[in-house]
Formats: C-alpha cells, sequence, structure tokens
C-alpha cells in the first residue's frame, strides 16, 4: 500500500498536513485509523483562508517538479486530512519524485 493511486487521468496524493510549522518539508508516513497511508507534511503558514493548502500544493508542484495549476484538493480542504488529486498521468520520474517525498525518521 501507498499514500498515493494512479488512475488513468492522474492520480491521488492523501497527506496529513500539519500547519503553521517550524519548516515546511515532507515527514514520514503514517497509517491513518480507516488502514490508509498519508504523507504527513508541513508548512509554515497559518490554516486561515486556505493559506496552509496553498502552501502545500506550491510545496507539492516544487517537490514533483509539476505545474501548481494540475493539483486541486478533492477531499480535506478544511481538515488535516487531505486527498489531492494530480491532474497528469503518472509517469516513472513522476513516481521516483513521488517515493523521494517521505523522510526517513
Amino acid at each position: 500500500m501507498a499514500f498515493y493511486e494512479a488512475y488513468k487521468s492522474g492520480f491521488i496524493i492523501r497527506i496529513k498536513l500539519t500547519p503553521n510549522a517550524a519548516t515546511a518539508d515532507f515527514k514520514d508516513i503514517l497509517t491513518a485509523p480507516n488502514g490508509l497511508e498519508y504523507l504527513r507534511a508541513a508548512v509554515t503558514v497559518v490554516p486561515e483562508k486556505g493559506k496552509a493548502n496553498q502552501e502545500l500544493i506550491k510545496l507539492l508542484a516544487k517537490n514533483l517538479k509539476l505545474p501548481k495549476n494540475i493539483f486541486s484538493i478533492i477531499s480535506g480542504e478544511t481538515d488535516h486530512w487531505k486527498k489531492i488529486f494530480v491532474d497528469t498521468p503518472l509517469t516513472d520520474d513522476i513516481c521516483q519524485n513521488i517515493q523521494a517525498l517521505p523522510k526517513e525518521k
């Protein structure tokens, strides 16, 4: 099991977001009570008016080397547990970049 799933038109990344952190970065992978894996991420901005979500999209786009406009939050817009759809096929290069996101502890 992984924190992302591929579909025909794109892929979904599951993220547990911590806003207002000291640094913006990706952490490790955790298993939620529902049994699904989520990538833990942190951003430095506060969760008001979508600022933390915007910062998360910027962080993902930068690390995956993809344009910001192909990312959309499909669930968890006001929650820590998020599902983000990326509107591009999952290529080998993107897959390698995704697998490099979690930092081992």
